[in-house]
């Protein structure tokens, strides 16, 4: 029992870093490099390359953890991530684009570390708690994440001091915090690996002997994907994890970039993006007891309603004369808040509905794909800002709404409800038929 908190602990430590080096940089990553290229659908390339980056990764590093446990992939994953930020201070130092973009991109490791983060949690608690297991590590990142964009100006401040641009200093907190997440990773026990609570010891001494626990056999990607793609719910789960990724990337990459049209300060940038990043991460432990108590789908129903609030507040603040920061700082706490039921809702729903030996590679390829979908629509972000301005981009994200709403109708009868008995199509009922597809 003493392991698993103290595993628990340094899960939480290295989230807590890493959420902060990626939050230090996020504000700015966008304006370097609208400045570096002098256009402004710039901005959403370079966020899509830490997007990229992770969505490119994150099976990968699933399939390490499956091999070699979480403690090998995590630390891989944030190292990557503070190679990342030293070549994207390079970049920005040589005012080379092609570089920057690469640093970019592998600062995204450090983003899918820490969502994979969120499955080590699961893996070391009864199922009947995973939902708040996986919500106390999303949380966690929120202290990190919070004051991340605190050091905005004071990274921009040291990048002056240092004669670096200005807008680069943020990236040496970025590359800090990696490392040390880095560190705390590469302490965890090596036992811990995915879908395999009872093969984390109870002793540190037994965590480094050569024992092991039996396993079972991990589906390929092909028939777990099929799998998937079969049944109404886990698809769901899928759908839900992407779109949330999908709709928050692609207004939040551009609202730093809009403020900045709007002539906003630095600093009132960094705290709509703090306060954006609070709703992100402080209430996952709420979602999580609402998960586990209620189940998965009440979370994500109650994620539909906060995202539809956060567009339509976006939308009166883009048809303003004048934009609004406490009108923009409210639109990206619901976001950020939408965010977080749709993460931890559709997590939960995707662990609860798939049989053991396909969880690990359905979690992979859900990163991968969220972040994938999340880099695409980032990628269209810039462009069509400038088209048409933050009306525009609302729209965007009303469209997936709407998208995850067609996916629900199969998979709704199907879920667990208050006084409802779980979903007919249960994952243990599964095992069987899907030991067969492997």
């Amino acid at each position: 029992m003493k392991t698993r908190t103290r595993a628990q602990a340094k899960l939480i430590t290295a989230q807590l870093l890493s959420g902060a080096g990626i939050a230090s940089g996020y504000a700015v990553g966008g304006l370097l490099a609208e400045e570096i290229t002098g256009k402004t659908s710039m901005a959403g390339i370079a966020q899509m390359s830490v997007i990229l980056g992770a969505g490119l990764i994150a099976y990968p590093l699933a399939v390490l953890a499956g091999k070699a446990g979480r403690r090998t992939a995590l630390t891989l994953g944030f190292g990557i991530g503070t190679i990342g930020a030293t070549v994207v201070l390079l970049g920005v130092a040589l005012q080379f684009l092609p570089l920057f973009m690469l640093g970019m991109m592998l600062c995204g490791s450090a983003t899918a570390s820490g969502l994979q983060a969120r499955y080590a949690a699961v893996d070391l608690v009864d199922p009947a708690n995973a939902g708040r297991a996986m919500s106390l590590v999303v949380w966690a990142t929120t202290v990190g994440s919070v004051l991340g964009p605190s050091f905005t100006a004071p990274g921009a401040h040291l990048g002056a001091a240092l004669g670096m641009n200005e807008l680069a200093g943020p990236y040496l907190i970025s590359m800090t915090a990696f490392g040390l997440a880095t560190l705390v990773a590469s302490t965890l026990t090596k036992k811990i690996k995915p879908g395999a609570a009872e093969a984390v010891p109870e002793s540190t001494e037994s965590a480094e002997s050569g024992d092991s626990a039996v396993e079972p056999p991990t589906m390929k990607l092909g028939p777990a994907l099929r799998f998937a793609l079969a049944r109404p719910v886990p698809l769901f789960a899928m759908v839900t994890i992407i779109a949330g990724q999908m709709m928050m990337t692609n207004v939040m990459v551009m609202t730093p970039v809009h403020m900045d049209h709007q002539e906003f300060s630095l600093g009132a940038i960094g705290i709509v993006v703090s306060v954006h990043i609070a709703g992100m991460y402080a209430l996952s432990p709420v979602f999580g007891w609402m998960a586990d108590r209620w189940g998965p789908g009440t979370v994500i129903a109650g994620g539909v309603l906060v995202f539809a609030t956060a567009i339509i507040l976006g939308v009166i603040d883009a048809t303003a004369e004048v934009s609004s920061m406490v009108l923009l700082s409210i639109a990206l706490i619901f976001l950020g808040i939408g965010w977080s039921m749709f993460l931890i809702g559709g997590s939960a729903l995707l662990t609860a509905s798939v049989p053991q030996h396909a969880k690990v590679t359905l979690q992979g390829a859900s990163d991968a794909a969220m972040n994938l979908g999340g880099a695409l629509i980032a990628a269209m972000a810039g462009t069509v800002l400038q088209a048409g301005g933050f009306l525009w981009i609302n729209m965007m994200a009303t469209i997936v709404l709407l998208i995850t709403l067609a996916f629900s109708i199969r998979a709704v009868p199907l879920m667990r409800w208050p006084g409802r008995g779980r979903a007919p199509a249960k994952a243990e009922d599964d095992a069987a038929e899907t030991s067969q597809m492997h």
